[in-house]
């Protein structure tokens, strides 16, 4: 009969429970309800499974895959995702925050650009440099901002005590 696996499932249904019940994340609680539902027979195919796991067939049949080479560890571990590399380095970035917190500061996000290039050799574009100081190190170029000749230092202080 096509679609009939061909596993051998160590765990009893009682264990596949209990393991149902402690795990803490959906996706392993989905594979090792896999299992369950294959040990007590709710579902007698792969294809059967995957329907009622709402997972495509060939996902279900990777999973009973990985079953099969390592048990339940082997099941249950998944490889991290490591995603791009930054293309400026930590180094680079742990200097400029450095130099960010410094009090003289930039005045622009280009001024951080022909920082970084003259200083630490990093050739970058505008908006990775605006997304790096803004977005991951939460912090602006420090700009000073004109103050009006008629404000009197009184009136400031009177602001700041009762505002």
């Amino acid at each position: 009969m096509a679609g009939v696996y061909k596993l051998e499932i160590a765990e009893s249904v009682e264990d596949l429970k209990q393991l149902l019940r402690a795990q803490k994340s959906a996706s392993d609680k989905e594979r090792i309800q896999l299992l369950y539902l294959l040990k007590s027979e709710q579902a007698k195919t792969v294809q059967a499974a995957a329907e009622l796991l709402g997972r495509h067939r060939v996902t279900v049949q990777e999973w009973l895959r990985l079953y099969r080479q390592g048990g339940l560890v082997g099941l249950l571990t998944r490889k991290p995702c490591l995603g791009r590399q930054h293309s400026i380095p930590q180094w680079a970035q742990d200097a400029l925050s450095q130099r960010l917190q410094q009090e003289e500061g930039f005045n622009s996000y280009g001024e951080i650009c022909q920082w970084l290039e003259n200083q630490l050799g990093i050739v970058s574009p505008y908006k990775t440099v605006h997304q790096l100081v803004h977005y991951r190190l939460k912090a602006s170029p420090k700009v000073a901002r004109p103050v009006s000749a008629q404000q009197s230092p009184e009136q400031v202080e009177t602001y700041k005590k009762t505002g």
